[in-house]
């Protein structure tokens, strides 16, 4: 399994950025795919999943000014950005759970469910 995420960049507050990734290696349907990030110091943290019906979940610090969203294929999940903010600034990864059965929401803090990760993106904001 193989995800790529791209859209990373730097961008001042109030801005807006759009990151994307891209799942391979897989035949099934996913449960879920999701959005981390983590800032210097600090733990990984969720920031946006969405489940295979489009149902998505935001942390609290994002809601509002993220959007989550996946393609066609189902493999392909994107992270819009708007109205960044200086904590924004984190290295972002990409994920798929493709064996555990869980909600959007309960994704955003069972890490350890998912089955592959990204390299990640870094965004960072000034």
């Amino acid at each position: 399994v193989q995800l790529v995420e791209s859209g990373g960049g730097s961008v001042q507050a109030g801005g807006s950025l759009r990151l994307s990734c891209v799942a391979s290696g897989y035949t099934h349907s996913s449960y879920v795919m999701g959005w981390f990030r983590q800032a210097p110091g600090k733990a990984r943290e969720g920031v946006a999943t969405i489940d295979a019906d489009g149902r998505p979940s935001y942390a609290a610090s994002v809601k509002g000014r993220f959007t989550i969203s996946q393609g066609n294929n189902k493999r392909t999940i994107y992270l819009q950005m708007n109205d960044v903010k200086p904590e924004d600034t984190a290295m972002y990864y990409c994920a798929v759970d493709l064996w555990v059965s869980m909600t959007a929401l309960q994704a955003l803090t069972h890490q350890n469910a998912f089955t592959a990760w990204g390299q990640g993106t870094q965004v960072t904001v000034s």
